[in-house]
């Protein structure tokens, strides 16, 4: 047995998402746990340097959690051999120009998504990348959520029958910032800083349909700027600029219809922040972020409309909850472990940036869609 270190460049990670998910959740608890194994009986063991404009948050981040080493110099950082590795979870109009740097220096490329602020950008790094030879991947974190997971073991066992629908109900309340801090960075209300719900959302949700039921076809999306002014991170009183707010609805191959929405402007009542329902001609199925609630054909109650009497239904109660039958990890760790092991050799990873630049496209295409106020076909994309 071995343990084979594996150098990464992580830049970006001073932000919520960054710090939690990727560093903390993932690669801190892949060092100690002792790496990830391979099947040979060797560990990979993730030895990052992160990267950041302000010394002071950077520092700080490396001495909380043990990590050795820090830089604000990115162009330092690519020019060492032994770095691998470039991950990029910046703010998305960074990330495209320091992802050219990274694949000119011959680093392996893992960054967040959006892959890029524009398809064009997207494209361009996809066949860079595969121009230079080097592998790449895009996070698509929630197809590796629990909720997720059982939804696509329903698909493949038929559960479903014909899929006939897809709606999903994603958000909460974000607090305004003025008598309770928002718990979003004010540039994700900036449109000139590469904020809006649109652009964050319809990413997410290209990859989801596109995984677990059919590739998305066409587009009719509906924004809104509900909230137009907040309070950001000083204090100071700013008009919003971007979309705080998204109603979708996508046709899929095959006549499956789906309808997202997605705010940061509601109040939640249902039994998590993002809510999956999935209706079949045999069954139906409603997912959170963990759980799966089942109901089929045979178990399906026969509601009859007469608003003049109290229903005698508790339509909660036919509901069924899968099982989960495994052990779930953290999103996040999971699909890091997954390119940890494909930059290593050991196993396929087909969420790359080209991929990565199908959720830019339909963001490009949901707002093309709004501005234009009509359904939008989405072409082919190559890389």
């Amino acid at each position: 047995m071995a343990i084979l270190p594996v150098g990464i460049i992580m830049n970006g990670v001073t932000g919520r998402m960054g710090t939690n998910q990727h560093l903390v959740r993932s690669i801190v608890a892949i060092r100690q746990a002792g790496g990830v194994p391979l099947p040979n009986g060797d560990f990979l063991m993730p030895d990052p340097i992160l990267v950041g404009r302000n010394e002071q948050k950077v520092r700080s981040l490396a001495e909380t959690y043990d990590i050795a080493r820090w830089s604000t110099d990115l162009d330092a950082c690519l020019a060492n051999p032994s770095d691998i590795i470039y991950f990029d979870a910046q703010t998305t109009q960074h990330r495209a120009e320091s992802i050219r740097a990274a694949i000119a220096a011959g680093k392996h490329i893992y960054c967040e998504k959006p892959s890029a602020a524009t398809l064009d950008d997207a494209i361009d790094l996809a066949r860079r990348a595969k121009a230079a030879g080097v592998r790449n991947g895009v996070v698509q974190d929630k197809l590796f959520l629990p909720g997720m997971l059982k939804l696509k073991r329903l698909v493949e066992s038929g559960f479903f029958g014909r899929i006939l629908s897809v709606r999903g109900e994603f958000g909460y309340w974000v607090f305004e910032g003025d008598w309770q801090p928002a718990q979003r960075p004010s540039w994700n209300y900036r449109k000139e800083e590469g904020g809006g719900i649109i652009v964050d959302m319809l990413c997410h949700w290209r990859y989801v349909l596109d995984n677990l039921f059919a590739p998305v076809r066409a587009v009719m999306c509906l924004g809104a700027t509900h909230i137009p002014e907040r309070v950001d991170e000083h204090g100071r009183r700013y008009a919003v600029t971007a979309d705080d707010a998204a109603y979708a609805t996508f046709e899929l191959e095959g006549g499956i219809i789906a309808q997202m929405n997605s705010s940061w402007c509601v109040r939640v009542y249902r039994d998590d922040l993002f809510v999956l329902q999935v209706d079949g001609t045999h069954g139906s199925a409603v997912a959170g972020l963990r759980d799966c609630r089942i109901q089929p054909r045979v178990a399906t109650p026969r509601p009859l409309w007469n608003p003049d009497l109290p229903n005698p239904i508790d339509f909660r109660a036919g509901w069924q909850m899968m099982p989960d039958n495994e052990t779930f990890d953290n999103a996040f760790r999971v699909q890091w472990e997954l390119f940890l092991r494909h930059v290593a050799g050991e196993g396929p990873f087909r969420w790359n940036l080209l991929e990565g630049a199908k959720g830019v496209q339909l963001a490009e295409l949901g707002l093309r869609s709004w501005q234009e106020r009509r359904w939008i076909d989405i072409p082919p994309l190559n890389g």
